[in-house]
């Protein structure tokens, strides 16, 4: 799949779609993404920055509005969440541009979100950092294997080989 070639008009209608899509999953699996163990399915959808960079704002935002809509815990969580959003797909684009193993993908989607949100999560909610982490990174750790997975699948049927 040629993506240098789309239009800026082909590339805004599929972010916008993407961004729908992780919206769309936040809002279906809310009953165990701001649990204990927060498995964030949604966030397996960063692998698609993989293949394609220019999802890595959109990406950004859908993480920043799912926290507006359905997060609860104020600012911090909002704007914190968008740049743990930015930073995780830019990790990802980055993988991709390096042409890395697309397993590696499952790094920056367990880690980035687990130990970056464990970071004001901890402070807003009075328990421990290290407590926060270890929980986060076993609900992420599931969304990095799930965005592996969707990143093979969309490598196989876009032919991007």
């Amino acid at each position: 799949m040629d993506m240098k070639n789309w239009s800026k008009t082909q590339k805004l209608c599929f972010s916008g779609a993407v961004m729908a899509i992780y919206i769309v999953l936040m809002l279906l699996t809310q009953s165990f993404a701001f649990g204990q163990f927060q498995v964030r399915i949604a966030t397996a959808v960063y692998a698609v920055a993989y293949l394609f960079p220019f999802l890595v704002v959109p990406l950004g935002l859908a993480n920043l509005l799912s926290n507006l809509l359905m997060g609860g815990l104020g600012v911090f969580d909002i704007v914190g969440g968008g740049l743990v959003g930015l930073l995780t797909a830019g990790c990802c684009a980055m993988l991709g541009r390096h042409r890395a193993k697309q397993y590696w993908v499952i790094l920056p989607i367990t880690l980035i979100p687990a130990l970056g949100v464990s970071s004001w999560l901890s402070w807003l909610l009075g328990v421990p950092y290290y407590i926060m982490a270890g929980s986060l990174l076993v609900g992420q750790i599931i969304s990095g294997i799930v965005g592996a997975l969707l990143l093979r699948a969309l490598w196989k049927i876009g032919k991007f080989e």
